[in-house]
């Protein structure tokens, strides 16, 4: 609460320094030139207006501002070595920034004489993304501002499904080339920032507004200033530290499903009063932490007897779920920013806040769990346990984010605060069947959950730049801290026993638990580039230094509840009901009683740590005309400790070494030129992948509505009739060998096509594994080694050779396809043998989990003239589909788990209006195919059973924004 207050105060005072002390009387030129060779930003250019005499120097990032009185200007623009350009007639209004599209530079054919050039050489925000793309050392995807206008998202995760090779897992996470969340990244202005869930290495995407993006860029090849943790990609988002213009927006949206929205009979459960900003009040609270005596100790013990019914009384009394009419999706958000000039300083400033709060129903919801038949004829799936009933979600996000940046003509300074707060409410109903190992019963279940998480981050940066000596430093430091709180989450299942009632062990016994994380990361890197000449042309040498250090302490505390001689009803409500609280009128063998099951030793208590220490050299040379080759080498120790134990005691660590990795990661990428429009490319890279903190530990994560476990990676998984060892307990980490090789061609401005080859080699991957001694579990394991080979196309073309008339029509295509195999390790080649079906053949390899057969997304846009009704006009149709991929591995008698292609269509459109166009209006229309969201069970010659499956419906969305 303390970090919140002191947030808003600073949002506040942030926000009242914006609107004092700027001068409205005059008007701005603003824009940045760039060397059109090179794509890189050209600091030192002299900038002049002759009509006023006036001139200044392009800053660090090769950018110029002059404040001017009202009127038409000319510019010129000099540097040694390039032609010398004209932009006339540059219309300057009081209190406005004229900005001019940015310039581009070209060296001068002979430099003894002065060409001028009388017309503006500019492009566009999208087109600066391909030249980008074209110039850059490594091979490289992106989407720009501009086009975050053109196709309406409002956040970055809705954006990047157009990006080649990406897409976005939960309408949250990115996944690149169709490889999951472990082998791609985020990074945030260069900068490794952990989301809300830490154990994922990328960031929450749909948190960032477009409108205070510069652009987002995706790394697929390795260079030696990127971290090595990735394989699939880097997604670096860039923030704008300096607006080229005054901007004051607001936006507010609604959005209506009709499976989800105004339904009478939505699930929820009576919460706290502070549930619709993100974080509980205290009504979750756990009733005691310490002093906490067993049930056998308070009988014939007065004091311990005492103490026992005051935790009784401290839990909270709710248990089931009621129902009522589920509202509408909404959000709002307010952003402004500015940059203005004092006396030799440049200051910019940008400020953020959002809030959405969102409502789920999901209606005949299904999660199964099934197994191979003991009869190896029989190639029909069993079912050992079925859930299938309805669940309702609330999710709130809030975030805030504060940035200023100042700027002298050879340094730029920026400090960047971000806040997330974050609160999801669950609330279901479930019918389940189970007929596990001889076990057969049936009934229904409650499940109450609650989870609070928050991010504060510190961004701060540091560039000085000598331009003179050709020399740059930059600098950063990001300080983190992540907490995590799952507040009495609460799982009650009745067994159905002719006509009546049952709670016991052998459905299972009521739960109430609480989870909570608390992770610290500081992260801090600083680098050099020095410019020189190698054989007359333009050289690069890079090398830097990176260190971040994390801490995580997670705890989980588990009380089982016993149901004593309680008459039951089937309403949850009445386990704490004060009459049936333990001891019923002082009948000691009556009541609802509570195992602390975390004492007195708590296997799902742990610390642990990461210190990560890198450096690296690379050198970017041109050797030959057109040929540009960028060689490197990263080296990065990384060491990971872990305090806590197994549930027996058995294997204890106290700060002990769980991964100690000094790894040597090699880059090489190449370019040739082969004209002034097409490359081609050539990359090799050596990545890694490595466990998390949950799956380096003993822990026990258990999901209540899918009845799932999560199992450490420190756990031995072993067989105890036969012995067999399945699993050792012994993580790794991963190496990857990366290849990639390109052709791109660059037609018109806006329209590229590039066919990419891309192998991949896997040296013990980790993917996630049915756990063989306990059902319904799942646990993170090395495997065989594995392969990925696979191919990219993109196309974005004009539709313009059709006809004039398709002049203002585009489309974009891009489809990725994939092979990807993993060897079977011997353990696992031997339980899959074991288990096979008669007529059945079992090889030496499958399918690579987390890793997608294909991927594709198609676009279709219009966008409207500069006259008319259809002036601000602009729609899109895009499509993306991911395909059946291996979610969950097999083992012994569990069949493997798929993803199965979820076929997103959505619809966008947007109409600015006003004097200024700075009003906009948009709909947007989400799953137009009305699709499923589906896992399953896949075997030899048998149907498919489903392991989870969703029906997310279609939503529709308005959105109303206005800049002022």
């Amino acid at each position: 609460m303390k970090i919140q207050f002191l947030y808003s105060i600073l949002l506040l005072t942030t926000m009242l320094f914006s609107h004092s002390g700027l001068s409205q009387e005059n008007g701005f030129i603003r824009g940045t030139i760039i060397d059109e060779k090179s794509n890189q930003t050209m600091p030192g250019v002299r900038v002049s207006i002759p009509e006023l005499t006036k001139g200044v120097r392009a800053d660090l990032d090769g950018k110029y501002s002059f404040t001017v009185a009202p009127g038409t200007y000319t510019l010129e623009l000099t540097f040694i070595g390039f032609e010398k350009i004209i932009i006339p007639a540059v219309v300057v209004k009081a209190g406005e920034a004229s900005l001019v599209d940015d310039i581009y530079m070209q060296e001068a054919t002979n430099e003894l004489t002065t060409v001028v050039v009388t017309k503006q050489r500019v492009r566009s925000t999208e087109n600066a993304v391909l030249n980008m793309k074209k110039t850059a050392v490594g091979q490289i995807d992106g989407i720009s501002s501009a086009q975050f206008k053109k196709i309406g998202d409002s956040d970055a995760a809705s954006a990047m499904t157009r990006v080649p090779g990406v897409s976005v897992a939960g309408g949250k996470y990115v996944y690149v080339r169709g490889l999951g969340d472990r082998y791609n990244k985020t990074l945030l202005n260069g900068m490794d920032v952990p989301g809300l869930d830490p154990d994922r290495n990328t960031i929450q995407m749909d948190i960032f507004p477009t409108n205070i993006l510069d652009n987002i860029i995706v790394n697929k090849t390795f260079v030696a200033e990127l971290p090595a943790d990735f394989t699939g990609g880097v997604v670096d988002i860039s923030l704008k530290s300096f607006p080229e213009e005054r901007k004051r927006s607001f936006s507010i949206s609604a959005g209506y499903n009709p499976g989800f929205h105004f339904q009478q009979d939505y699930m929820t459960y009576e919460g706290g009063k502070t549930d619709f900003l993100g974080f509980d009040d205290g009504t979750r609270d756990i009733p005691a932490t310490s002093n906490i005596p067993f049930f056998a100790e308070a009988i014939g013990d007065e004091e311990k007897a005492t103490r026992y019914k005051e935790v009784l009384g401290g839990f909270n009394s709710t248990m089931a779920t009621f129902s009522k009419m589920s509202l509408m999706d909404g959000s709002a958000s307010l952003s402004f920013g500015n940059q203005f000039k004092k006396k030799k300083l440049t200051i910019g400033y940008n400020v953020i806040g959002s809030y959405k709060n969102s409502t789920e129903y999901y209606k005949e919801a299904e999660f199964g769990r099934y197994g191979l038949a003991g009869d190896l004829d029989n190639t029909q799936m069993e079912v050992r346990e079925l859930q299938t009933g309805s669940y309702g979600v609330n999710n709130v996000l809030m975030t805030g984010m504060a940035g200023i940046a100042v700027k002298t003509q050879k340094a730029k300074f920026t400090l960047n605060l971000l806040h997330l707060q974050n609160g999801e409410s669950k609330a279901g109903v479930f019918d389940y069947y189970n007929s596990d190992q001889g076990a057969v019963f049936h009934g229904y279940q409650h499940n109450l959950e609650y989870s609070q998480r928050s991010l504060t981050n510190v961004l701060l940066t540091g560039k000085h730049s000598n331009y003179e000596n050709k020399w740059d430093v930059e600098w950063k430091l990001a300080p983190t801290l992540s907490l995590i709180k799952d507040p009495d989450i609460r799982f009650t299942r009745y067994e159905e026993r002719g006509d009546s009632l049952v709670i016991g062990t052998e459905a299972g016994f009521p739960e109430r638990i609480w989870r909570e994380l608390n992770e610290k990361n500081l992260s801090g890197k600083v680098g050099a580039t020095k410019t020189f000449k190698f054989r007359e042309r333009d050289a690069k040498f890079k090398f830097g230094a990176a260190h971040t250090y994390k801490q995580r302490d997670f705890v989980i505390r588990n009380f089982a509840l016993n149901i004593r001689n309680v008459n039951l009803t089937g309403d949850p409500d009445e386990l704490f009901a004060d009459e049936n609280i333990w001891p019923i009128n002082g009948d000691i063998s009556k009541g609802t009683t509570y195992e602390a099951s975390f004492l007195p030793a708590n296997p799902n208590k742990y610390n642990s740590n990461v210190n990560n220490t890198a450096g690296y050299i690379s050198a970017e040379l041109h050797p030959w005309k057109r040929i540009s080759t960028t060689i490197g080498v990263r080296v990065e120790n990384y060491v990971q400790r872990y305090t806590g134990q197994d549930q027996l005691g058995t294997n204890v660590f106290k700060n002990d070494e769980v991964l100690n990795n000094l790894g040597l990661y090699p880059s090489l990428n190449m370019t040739y030129k082969v004209d002034d429009r097409q490359n081609f490319r050539f990359s090799y890279g050596k990545t890694v992948a490595r466990p998390s903190f949950k799956e380096l530990s003993y822990a026990e994560i258990y999901d209540p509505v899918t009845g799932r476990t999560f199992i450490g990676g420190l756990f031995t998984d072993v067989d105890k009739a036969s012995g067999k060892v399945y699993w050792d307990g012994e993580l790794e980490s991963t190496d990857i060998h990366n290849f990639d090789a390109r052709w791109e061609f660059f037609n018109k401005p806006g329209s590229t096509v590039s066919l990419t080859a891309f192998y991949k080699k896997f040296l013990n991957p980790i993917e996630i594994v049915q756990f063989a001694a306990q059902t319904g579990s799942f646990q993170p394991r090395n495997v065989g080694n594995g392969e990925v080979i696979g191919g990219e196309f993109e196309m974005r073309q004009n539709l313009k050779k059709l006809g004039e008339k398709f002049e203002n029509f585009s489309f974009n295509l891009n489809l990725t396809y994939t092979a990807s195999r993993i060897q079977y390790s011997e353990t696992e080649k031997e339980s899959r043998e074991l288990n096979a079906r008669t007529g059945q053949t079992i090889g030496d390899y499958r399918d690579m989990a987390g890793q997608a057969p294909y991927l594709i997304n198609l676009g279709f846009s219009y966008r409207g003239g500069t006259e008319g009704f259809l002036k601000g006009f602009e729609a899109g149709v895009y499509y993306n589909v991911q395909g059946r991929t291996l979610q969950y591995v097999g083992i012994v008698d569990r069949p493997d788990i798929y993803s199965v292609p979820f076929h997103s269509l959505n619809f966008n459109a947007n109409k600015s209006f006003g004097e200024k166009g700075q009003y906009t209006i948009g709909v947007k229309i989400n799953n137009l195919l009305n699709d499923d969201k589906e896992s399953i069970y896949r075997s030899f010659e048998t149907d498919n059973q489903y392991f989870s499956r969703l029906s997310p419906g279609t939503t529709f969305s308005a959105k109303f924004s206005m800049n002022f």
